[in-house]
């Protein structure tokens, strides 16, 4: 989840009984609502099936910041859940160990999209158009909606970032979702989709934590956000939020767990990975926060009800667009650069 959203998050939390020594597993999530339910789905499990302690941290992704912690000579982390461009890019820069797939379920477990030479798939997940219910009854429909302030005036949030946003901006100027990313390729697809962006640049609001979008919108800062489905699911449920889910034309990818190089936890680090990825294992994790998983047999052991409400839902992903990983791993770090420019104009 999440190229460009930040910085690390400074605190580290401690799992297990008594302090965490430096041969603790550590294992790396988004935080927020989101690293709640895997500390209940598997982090304590885990530590209780395997009667061992382990150390979480959180951070806000960025190919940057793995190259960093490697680079500096001091790194910490063994396990961390990294986006698509962050899992091609690290592997080939030889950030990541490569999986044992014997020792994590085998390739035959999972979803083809799920395995990777670096990486094991951990969830399914959208990025989608959100706003409050109780706020706005006539709701926004799709992403040129979302640009249309005078129907709906107010502020809009999207995370920071040129990733997603760029796609965004392209279908609500009118570009069908299967031309996003011909569009794209483009000098003049770029520049097509920063004017989009220019025509509410004065209204958006930046987000770079999965846990601000449902923030804003309870606080009325905003009247319509993108944001990953499960962060806005988990409001509705936990804090009984009515907030509205719009999935038309949203972006879908899969997020991956990856051992860092050089982990001394190397073993402890697959044992996690492996126990994370069982079909009875990840089918508690879709009723804490809406989800989709990656083991091929996890959805026959989940509610129906939860079910309907997962990005692979046949409803929910019948419009929804895949994000584009081999152009995001080719572009990332000159769009960033640009992106960053545009922002601070």
């Amino acid at each position: 989840m999440r190229t460009g959203r930040g910085i690390l998050l400074a605190a580290a939390v401690a799992l297990g009984t008594g302090a965490a020594s430096a041969r603790d597993l550590t294992v790396v999530s988004w935080g927020g609502a989101y690293q709640d339910a895997q500390r209940d789905a598997y982090f304590k499990p885990y530590m209780d099936a395997t009667k061992s302690k382990m150390v979480e941290e959180s951070w806000d992704g960025g190919i940057g910041v793995l190259r960093a912690k490697l680079q500096g000579g001091a790194n910490t982390w063994d396990v961390v859940q990294v986006e698509s461009e962050e899992l091609v890019i690290g592997c080939e820069e030889g950030l990541f160990e490569k999986i044992d797939w014997a020792k994590v379920g085998g390739k035959d477990a999972f979803l083809k999209d799920a395995v990777h030479d670096c990486g094991v798939g951990a969830i399914v997940y959208n990025f989608i158009l959100a706003y409050d219910g109780d706020r706005i009854k006539d709701g926004p429909k799709s992403w040129a909606d979302f640009w249309n302030v005078t129907k709906w005036p107010g502020k809009r949030a999207l995370r920071k970032g040129p990733k997603t946003n760029l796609e965004f901006a392209l279908m609500a100027d009118g570009v069908a979702p299967a031309d996003v990313y011909k569009t794209l390729a483009t000098d003049a697809g770029i520049e097509r989709a920063f004017k989009k962006l220019d025509q509410i640049k004065a209204n958006i609001v930046w987000w770079e934590k999965g846990s601000q979008p449902p923030q804003l919108l309870a606080a009325g800062e905003v009247a319509m956000t993108a944001a990953y489905n499960g962060r806005i699911g988990a409001a509705n449920k936990n804090d009984k939020k009515n907030f509205k889910i719009v999935w038309n034309n949203s972006l879908y990818t899969i997020d991956s767990w990856v051992i860092m190089k050089g982990s001394p936890n190397k073993a402890a680090a697959e044992g996690y990975i492996a126990y994370v990825s069982k079909a009875e294992n990840q089918a508690r994790m879709p009723p804490k926060i809406p989800y989709g998983v990656t083991n091929k047999g996890a959805n026959a052991l989940i509610d129906k009800a939860v079910l309907a409400e997962l990005p692979t839902a046949p409803e929910n992903i019948a419009t929804a667009l895949y994000i584009d990983e081999p152009f995001w791993v080719e572009n990332i770090d000159k769009l960033n650069q640009r992106f960053n420019a545009w922002v601070a104009r």
